[in-house]
Order: C-alpha cells, then sequence, then structure tokens
C-alpha cells in the first residue's frame, strides 16, 4: 500500500515557466551588473538599494509564474503539509493529523456567477485543511473519493447548502454515479 498521497496542481503551461525564467534571468544580470558597476560610496548606495528593489520585483514576477502548490499526506505517521514550490524548492512544514474524520465537497459561489469546489479533508473533530478547488464538480469528487478511499473515511457532500448527505461510496463506485446513504 502507498504510505504517501501527493495532491498536486497542474503544472504550469509552457508558456508560463518561459516568461518566468525571462523574468528570474532578467533579475540576476540586472543583480550582476548593479554589483559589477556599484561605487560603494555613501552618495551611490541609494542608487544600488533602488537597483535591488527591481531585482525584488523581477524575482517576485517570476515567482508569479512559476510557483506550484501541492499537499502531501504521510498516511503511515498522519502528518501532512502544504508546499509552495518554486522549482525544486520546496517550503512548507509538516503537521500531525490526530484523527482522520471525512471529506467533504462544497462549492464557493464567485464574483462572476461561476462555483469553484473545494474539497477539504476534516480531522481532530472541527479542524479542517482545504486540499483541492476545482471549477468541475466531477474532478472535484473524484479527488475527495481518492483521498476518502486511501484513508479509509466518510465523503460528504456539501454542495448543496443546508442540505448535506453522506455518499454511499460502495454504491457509487458500482454503478458510476452519486448515491447517497439515507
Amino acid at each position: 500500500m502507498n504510505k504517501h498521497l501527493i495532491v498536486s496542481e497542474k503544472t504550469r503551461p509552457l508558456w508560463q515557466r518561459i516568461i518566468a525564467s525571462l523574468f528570474f534571468t532578467a533579475a540576476i544580470a540586472f543583480l550582476a551588473s548593479t554589483l559589477y558597476n556599484a561605487n560603494w560610496s555613501d552618495n551611490n548606495l541609494t542608487n544600488i538599494g533602488h537597483n535591488i528593489k527591481g531585482v525584488i520585483y523581477l524575482m517576485g514576477f517570476g515567482i508569479a509564474f512559476s510557483f506550484h502548490q501541492s499537499i502531501y499526506i504521510d498516511i503511515k505517521n498522519s502528518k501532512f503539509r502544504q508546499t509552495f514550490e518554486i522549482g525544486p524548492i520546496k517550503l512548507g512544514q509538516w503537521k500531525t493529523i490526530s484523527n482522520y474524520e471525512y471529506v467533504s465537497i462544497f462549492h464557493q459561489p464567485l464574483e462572476d456567477g461561476n462555483k469553484i469546489f473545494e474539497v477539504n479533508l476534516w480531522y481532530d473533530r472541527n479542524k479542517h485543511w482545504e486540499l483541492y478547488k476545482k471549477y468541475d464538480y466531477k474532478e472535484a469528487f473524484l479527488i475527495g473519493y481518492e483521498i476518502s478511499e486511501l484513508l479509509k473515511i466518510k465523503i460528504l457532500d456539501a454542495t448543496v447548502p443546508k442540505n448535506f448527505k453522506w455518499i454511499d461510496k460502495k454504491a457509487s463506485k458500482e454503478t458510476g454515479k452519486m448515491v447517497y446513504l439515507d
């Protein structure tokens, strides 16, 4: 049995990665030029500071076009972490989950009238962690279903306000349709 579960966003499109690499390259070139041409006198330190500020902006734009988010769940050790990844760099800390409760799927209305479906993992009685967001209910349900199967917990359809329903996973799998418990 796989002891780790990874819920990950799709990788960035190639055009975004190319733009990110251009911003990173420009930032490195600008920094190198600033340091190479620097006159370290008191009068020139302000100009160097402004140039460093420009490097920070370029790096920020590069990060915005390249960052990727993933969630790692260590089933064996009951730990999870959310990471923000830029290339091989992964930032995030492991947190312990004492008691998995259930997975829920619900929707959030957006300002433009569309809905985004969220998959949450509920644990330790009333704590939850947002695992995934999708614009398509079926994709969100599949992610929620897989997580609930791996963790051997229930799944709740909370997409209709004040009318939450537990999903019969076995019957839903057999019929290929959503089946609710009575």
